[in-house]
């Protein structure tokens, strides 16, 4: 039997590695001629990657030697022409690509997405997650090298900034069932991503998730911090999630001397906002563990002329039509921390304290004091 069409391929992901081969395994089963594949990257200090081909009958394993000393690389190069042998054989009706722990699934689906070129297509990217574990994984600020689960040598990420990312990025959650699971579990789940699709694994969904399709650029767009879908205002089970907008800036100086306490409120916060001595910078701010990264994400639209503007991607541009301020344009400041037990009260006044004064609007920049060290940290980074 020969199947027609590009074969499918779905990515499933996730550091919660029971719930990702328990995912897995369901996906052969309901899905007949699927086959997984999936690279091992823990075989990286000795030299080599695993790649194994397995299907409900067995499996086949393989060393594919590391590039520049790297697995993550090694994975980069080798997963395509893996995915390509099984596409050119014909007879694989669905591609499940199993991701090691901590390989996030945004950069996989770019690859895979960029080069089917019609002997494969990307149908879905799904992140497996037992509730039980999300909070405690979330939380865990150690270094994915500490942990043993660096893709390669140069990885200076968490385990739970890590997560975070593997978690908001895929469009189906797979649940597993836990008896440790609780309401609160649940309740975390739902708010840390709320348009996720949640599909119980052993529901018998999960072959109909996969296949369900996927929108690359889409994904894209919505990791963006200016066009980020974040979660809404909730209270539930005892887990908030605290949406905070204003259009006032925020007084560099301030704001650095308060980032510790504002990152370890929440289990996650995340965001956009703006410094009143760099009024052009859409800042992302992304924290998860107790670790916070602040960085750079391109200019505000309003900093822009007006023919620039048909240069940014559409999705930007609508992001910013849609919260236009007749004096601030675009700019703005939207950060969402989500938590058990979250003080509100006592992150609102931080927050607000962190802005300008009256005084300190009327005065201008010259009193406000420089430097500050956002100067250091996003100039050193740039």
């Amino acid at each position: 039997m020969t199947l027609e069409g590009p074969m499918p391929v779905v990515i499933v992901g996730g550091l919660h590695a029971d719930a990702r081969r328990g995912t897995v395994e369901q996906l052969l089963r309901e899905v007949p001629d699927s086959v997984a594949l999936h690279h091992d990257l823990s075989t990286g200090p000795a030299g080599t990657v695993h790649r194994s081909v397995r299907d409900t009958t067995g499996a086949s394993w393989d060393e594919v030697p590391l590039v520049n000393e790297c697995a993550c690389c090694a994975l980069r190069e080798d997963l395509v022409p893996a995915l390509e042998r099984l596409a050119d054989a014909g007879l694989t009706r669905l591609a499940v690509v199993e991701l090691w722990d901590s390989v996030e699934p945004r950069a996989m689906a770019e690859i895979i997405a960029a080069h089917g070129d019609g002997a494969f297509r990307l149908t879905n990217v799904l992140t497996a997650v037992d509730p039980a574990l999300v909070l405690p994984c979330l939380s865990n600020g150690d270094d994915l090298a500490e942990a043993g689960l660096a893709a390669a040598p140069t990885d200076q990420r968490t385990v739970g900034d890590t997560f975070a990312r593997q978690l908001e990025y895929a469009p189906v959650l797979a649940v597993a069932d836990s008896p440790a699971t609780g309401l609160d579990d649940l309740a975390l789940l739902r708010q840390l991503h709320p348009a996720a699709r949640q599909v119980r694994i052993a529901s018998g969904q999960l072959g109909a998730a996969a296949v369900a399709g996927f929108d690359v650029d889409a994904a894209a767009a919505a990791q963006h911090p200016a066009c980020a879908r974040l979660p809404h205002d909730c209270d539930e089970e005892g887990v908030s999630t605290l949406v905070w907008r204003c259009r006032r800036p925020f007084h560099a100086g301030r704001l650095y001397e308060a980032l510790e306490d504002l990152c370890c409120a929440a289990a996650r916060s995340r965001g956009r906002f703006w410094l009143a001595d760099r009024p052009d910078s859409l800042l992302a701010w992304d924290a998860a563990g107790g670790a916070l990264c602040v960085e750079s994400a391109g200019p505000w639209m309003a900093s822009l002329p007006d023919a620039a503007w048909e240069l940014m991607p559409a999705e930007r541009r609508t992001a910013a039509a849609l919260d236009w301020h007749p004096e601030h344009g675009d700019r703005c400041q939207h950060l969402v921390f989500t938590s058990p037990d979250l003080d509100r009260a006592g992150l609102l006044a931080l927050l607000d304290s962190c802005l300008l004064t009256d005084d300190e609007l009327a005065s201008g920049p010259g009193a406000w004091p420089r430097p500050t060290g956002f100067d250091h940290l996003l100039d050193a980074v740039a």
